[in-house]
C-alpha cells in the first residue's frame, strides 16, 4: 500500500486512541495485575532469581510437613507445640535476630481447655503448660523482638490468647496478618496500616521492617509513606505491590530441626543463620494458609529456599509438584524484604498505562494500514516482543510498565484496522488491480497504487530482452477448425505460454492474433533478463510440446512455434493518445526481434537469437551460431544463434549436430563450399538448418559466386 489517506489515517488514530481509553479504563484493572504476574514470570524465567537466597534479609521458621512427621510434634495438635516453640524462638532471639514475627495464631491455649478430664478439665490437668512458651515470648517482647499476629476480622478481630496478649505486652507487640486481595482474587499487595482502637498502626511486615531498619512509619501531609527515607509506592492507597522474586528465594528452616538444635545446644548455628535477621514463623503446609498471589507463574516444587541443616538429617525427597499458591508467610517475608531492600513495585497509573497502550495501538494501526496483513502481524509482533523485553528490563528494576493490556490494545487495533482495510479502504483498489491485471504488468499496478494517481503518457530509455513467438502455419491448420474449437485451442496455448513468460519475470505485451509480444527487465529492473527471456523461450518450446501430445482442444493438430529474441536499449513506458494509451515497448531493438522470429521459418528451427542476446548470457546454456543474416530494414548484418538447452544438458544427437555446423560454417565462410557440403551433409537427413546449408554450398559449389561475395544471408520480408 501506499501513502495513507487521510480518511485512513483518521480510522488508524481513531481506533487508536479507543483503544487505549479501553485499556485504561477500570474495567481492564485485573489485566494490569495481570502484568505484574506475566512480568513476574518472564524475569525469573529470562533473568533468574535477582538476589541469592543467603542474601536475604528475611527467613522462614517453617511448621511444615516434616515437622508434623517428626516426634515430638508428630501425632499431636500443633496447640501443644507452644513449649517447643518458645525453645525455638529463645533460640533464634538469643542468635541475634533482630525481630520475629508471629504469622501463627493460637487464638487459645491448652490450659484453657474445658474438656472433662476424670473430675477436672483437661486445662487444668495440664495447668503451667505454656509457662515456658510465655516466658519466651515475654522476654522477646520486652526486648522489642516479637510481633504476635492477628487477623482483622470485621469489629472482632481474632487476636492471640490473652495469656499470650499479657506476656507480648498487649497491642504493643500485635500487629495486623491480612493481606489485600486484588479484584480477581490474587494477592499482590500489603497493606501499610489498619485502624485498631481508633488509630492507623502498621500492618506485620511494616512493623517487622521497620523494626529491622530501626525506624518509624512516617506520613507526609499528602498520604505518602516512608520507611527510614523510603517512600513506599503505593498506586493503591495505603498498599504497596509486592515484588515477588521467582523460585524457591526465602531461606526456610522445619522447626523439627530447629527444635532438635536447640536440644542439642548448637547456639552458634542459630548465630550463623539468623544474626541480623527478620524471622517469620508460619506454616507452610501443602493444604493450609495458603494464597495465589503474583507469583503464580514463577512458583517451585520447593517453595522456600532450603536452609542448611543443624540436627535432623535432611528430608527425604519426594515427589513434588509446582503449585502456582504459595504459602502466606511468604508473603510476608518478600514484604519485608522489599521494604528493607526499598524495591516495592512502582506502577503505572490509568493515564500512563492508557498512554503506552494508545502507542502501541498506534504502531499497530500504522502497521495495518502500510503493509499487507501477514507483514502487519509480523511487524506488531516484533513490537511487542520489543516493548516485552523492555518492560522486563524495567521490571529488573523494579518498575512495572504496562504489559498485557496494551498488546491487547495493539492486537485489537490490529485486527479491527485489517478489517477496516479489506471491508472498505482497499476495496476499490483490489477491483482497479484485479480489472487491470488483465491489462497491465503486476508491477505496473503496484507502481501505479503506491503512488495514488493514474498512468499517464511517457516513457523511459531501458535495456531490455524483447521475445516475439508466432504459431507456424496458423493459417492452415486454422481453417479446419470451427471458432470455438479455434478459440478453446489458442486460450489454451496462450496461458500456457503466457504462464510460462510470466514465470521468469516477462509481461506480455499484446497478444496479436496467435503472436505473443513479451518484455523482459520491464516494468521492473531485472539484471537477468536476458537468460530469463532464453529459459522462459526454451520452455515454451518443451511445453508446446507436451500440449501437443496431451492438450484436448489441440484435437490432433501439431503445432508449431517460432521465437525471436533481441537484447538492447528500447523506449518503454505508457504510449499512445491522451485518450487511450498502452504499456509497451518500442524501438529498432524491438523490430529486430520481430524479424529473428520470421527469420526462423527461414532455418526451419523454432527459436533464434541475436549476438547481443547471447553475449548477455554467458555461460549459462548451449548455443549454435546460425549464419549472419541481413533482414529487412537493417543496413548491417547480425550474427543469429539458436539455444540448444541449458549448459551441460544438450543432447548427444545435438552435440553431433552442433560440431557438424560448425564446421561446415567455417568452410563456408572460408569460400571452401565443396568442404562445406561434405560436413553438412552428414547430419543434413536429421537437421533442418544443416539441409538448408547443404543445398546453398552445393549450388556454389558448382557455380562459385564473385570475389565480391559475403557470407551474409539477405533476408527478404518478415
Amino acid at each position: 500500500m501506499g501513502p495513507i489517506r487521510t480518511r485512513d489515517a483518521l480510522f488508524g488514530v481513531a481506533i487508536a486512541l479507543l483503544s487505549g481509553i479501553a485499556a485504561a479504563s477500570p474495567l481492564l484493572d485485573a489485566l494490569r495485575g495481570l502484568s505484574i504476574d506475566a512480568l513476574t514470570a518472564l524475569r525469573w524465567r529470562t533473568v533468574g532469581q535477582i538476589h541469592q537466597p543467603v542474601t536475604s534479609p528475611s527467613v522462614v521458621v517453617a511448621l511444615d510437613e516434616e515437622s508434623y512427621r517428626t516426634p515430638p510434634f508428630a501425632g499431636t495438635p500443633n496447640i501443644t507445640w507452644t513449649r517447643e516453640i518458645g525453645r525455638v524462638l529463645t533460640a533464634v532471639v538469643d542468635g541475634g535476630a533482630k525481630v520475629v514475627g508471629f504469622d501463627l495464631l493460637f487464638p487459645t491455649s491448652i490450659e484453657q481447655s474445658e474438656i472433662p478430664f476424670g473430675d477436672e478439665t483437661l486445662g487444668s490437668r495440664v495447668r503451667g503448660f505454656d509457662r515456658d512458651f510465655l516466658r519466651a515470648v515475654a522476654l522477646a517482647g520486652r526486648a522489642d523482638k516479637l510481633v504476635l499476629g492477628q487477623i482483622q476480622h470485621s469489629a472482632n478481630p481474632i487476636l492471640p490468647s490473652p495469656g499470650q496478649r499479657i506476656a507480648v505486652g498487649q497491642q504493643r507487640n500485635i500487629r495486623a496478618l491480612n493481606f489485600y486481595n486484588d479484584p480477581d482474587d490474587v494477592v499482590r499487595r500489603v497493606p501499610l496500616t489498619f485502624i485498631v482502637d481508633g488509630a492507623p498502626t502498621p500492618s506485620m511486615s511494616v512493623e517487622l521492617a521497620a523494626r529491622a531498619l530501626g525506624a518509624a512509619l512516617e506520613t507526609a501531609p499528602g498520604g505518602a509513606m516512608s520507611l527510614a527515607g523510603y517512600r513506599i509506592p503505593a498506586k493503591v492507597p495505603n498498599t504497596f505491590a509486592l515484588n515477588f522474586e521467582g523460585g524457591g528465594d526465602i531461606p526456610t528452616f522445619s522447626i523439627a530441626d530447629l527444635r532438635a538444635c536447640a536440644e542439642k545446644g548448637d547456639a552458634e548455628y542459630f548465630r550463623r543463620h539468623f544474626k541480623d535477621k527478620v524471622v517469620l514463623f508460619g506454616t507452610v503446609l501443602d493444604a493450609e494458609d495458603r494464597s495465589i498471589t503474583s507469583k503464580r507463574f514463577a512458583t517451585a516444587a520447593d517453595e522456600g529456599a532450603l536452609a542448611p541443616r543443624c540436627a535432623l538429617p535432611p528430608a527425604p525427597s519426594g515427589k513434588k509438584f509446582v503449585r502456582d499458591s504459595i504459602s502466606g508467610v511468604y508473603a510476608h517475608a518478600t514484604a519485608v524484604n522489599n521494604l528493607i531492600r526499598r524495591d516495592a513495585l512502582v506502577e503505572f497509573g490509568r493515564i500512563g498505562s492508557g498512554a503506552v497502550a494508545t502507542l502501541l495501538a498506534a504502531l499497530a494501526a500504522l502497521a495495518a494500514l502500510v503493509l499487507a496483513p501477514i507483514g502487519a502481524a509480523v511487524a506488531f509482533l516484533g513490537v511487542a516482543v520489543a516493548w516485552t523485553g523492555g518492560s522486563i528490563v524495567a521490571f529488573r528494576h523494579a518498575t512495572v510498565l504496562p504489559l498485557v493490556e496494551p498488546v491487547l490494545a495493539g492486537l485489537f487495533t490490529l485486527a479491527v484496522t485489517i478489517g477496516y482495510r479489506f471491508g472498505i479502504a482497499d476495496k476499490d483498489k483490489r477491483l482497479l488491480r484485479k480489472s487491470f491485471a488483465l491489462y497491465l504488468p503486476p508491477a505496473l499496478i503496484e507502481r501505479m497504487m503506491a503512488s495514488s494517481k493514474p498512468p499517464v503518457l511517457g516513457g523511459e530509455s531501458r535495456t531490455v530482452t524483447v521475445f516475439f513467438s508466432d504459431v507456424a502455419g496458423f493459417s492452415s491448420f486454422s481453417e479446419k477448425m470451427t471458432p470455438g474449437e479455434l478459440v478453446a485451442l489458442m486460450n489454451e496455448y496462450l496461458s500456457a505460454m503466457t504462464d510460462i513468460i510470466e514465470r521468469y519475470g516477462g509481461f506480455v505485451d499484446k497478444y496479436i492474433g496467435d503472436a505473443i509480444v513479451a518484455v523482459f527487465g520491464a516494468p521492473l529492473d531485472d539484471p537477468d533478463h536476458a537468460r530469463n527471456a532464453v529459459r522462459a523461450a526454451l520452455d515454451c518450446r518443451a511445453r508446446l510440446e507436451e500440449l501437443n501430445h496431451t492438450a484436448v482442444a489441440f484435437r490432433g493438430f501439431k503445432l508449431g512455434q517460432r521465437i525471436g529474441l533481441n537484447s538492447g536499449e528500447a523506449l518503454v513506458g505508457n504510449i499512445g493518445s491522451k485518450q487511450r494509451f498502452n504499456y509497451t515497448v518500442m524501438g529498432d531493438m524491438v523490430n529486430l526481434a520481430s524479424r529473428l522470429e520470421g527469420a526462423n521459418k527461414y532455418f526451419a528451427t523454432s527459436i533464434m537469437a541475436s549476438e547481443v542476446t547471447v553475449q548477455r548470457t554467458g555461460s549459462e546454456f548451449a548455443w549454435r551460431e546460425l549464419d549472419s543474416i541481413q533482414v529487412k530494414g537493417r543496413g548491417q548484418p547480425i550474427r543469429i544463434y539458436e539455444p540448444l538447452a541449458a549448459a551441460g544438458q544438450e543432447t548427444p544427437e545435438q552435440s553431433a549436430h552442433t560440431a557438424a555446423y560448425v564446421e561446415g560454417l567455417g568452410h563456408w565462410r572460408a569460400r571452401n563450399f565443396a568442404g562445406a557440403a561434405e560436413s553438412f551433409a552428414r547430419v543434413a537427413a536429421n537437421d533442418p538448418p544443416s539441409a538448408l546449408f547443404l543445398k546453398r554450398a552445393q549450388e556454389y559449389a558448382l557455380h562459385p559466386p564473385g570475389p565480391d561475395w559475403q557470407p551474409v544471408n539477405a533476408l527478404e520480408g518478415k
